[in-house]
């Protein structure tokens, strides 16, 4: 078990290499919307997350390409491209939160907001880390625990949610309910992608050991 995929072709090799390429892509929009909800006026982070956003459709794209040209793939095609896509899922919907936020004119931080993004950073982290063991599985139950770690993580980010809710609609102002709540929801669902890629890598790793 130790080195399940030692077998693996250098083409096959190099879809995994993308694909851990596109991980660490979503690590960085991630971090690039904690410095943006640190200070809003850094509106130069906008941009930084669109060029990322662009790079993440590139990567994903050339993952589907090499998935296509290889008959035999280190793990079941479906699943790979399940991994791909949901990753270009969080980063699109990070992506989306930078795009409402300048489209709205929101210059305050929302409340919550920055906790909401650090707790992204986090979950790609995790997302990134068993993404990059799946070349060769050394220890099944270490990335178990890390694909469950995205969980609790969701957990918090869905706790921070209802906070934000809660606190939103202290407010009569009912198109900045609107705003805000549509940017909330974008950070929760960023999260709920983080997991639905752990729990596609959860069920490899079930599947292989």
């Amino acid at each position: 078990m130790g080195h399940m995929f030692s077998w693996i072709k250098s083409n096959d090799k190099e879809i995994l290499l993308i694909l851990d390429s596109l991980a660490k892509k979503a690590v960085e929009t991630a971090e690039a919307l904690v410095v943006l909800f640190s200070d809003l006026s850094n509106v130069e982070q906008h941009a930084k997350i669109k060029r990322l956003e662009n790079e993440a459709d590139i990567l994903t794209r050339d993952i589907f390409s090499e998935l296509n040209k290889t008959f035999i793939t280190p793990l079941d095609r479906e699943d790979m491209q399940r991994i791909a896509s949901k990753i270009d899922d969080v980063i699109d919907f990070m992506d989306g939160i930078s795009a409402r936020t300048h489209s709205y004119k929101i210059t305050t931080t929302p409340p919550y907001a920055l906790e909401m993004a650090r707790e992204l950073v986090n979950a790609t982290k995790e997302v990134q880390y068993i993404v990059s063991k799946l070349n060769n599985i050394k220890n099944a139950q270490d990335m178990i625990s890390h694909c469950r770690t995205t969980s609790i993580i969701e957990h918090t980010v869905d706790d921070l949610y209802r906070q934000s809710i809660e606190k939103l609609f202290e407010s009569n102002d009912a198109i900045h309910i609107i705003k805000l709540k549509d940017i909330y929801e974008t950070m929760e669902t960023a999260s709920d992608r983080c997991v639905d890629v752990a729990d596609v890598i959860e069920d490899i790793v079930l599947k292989y050991t």
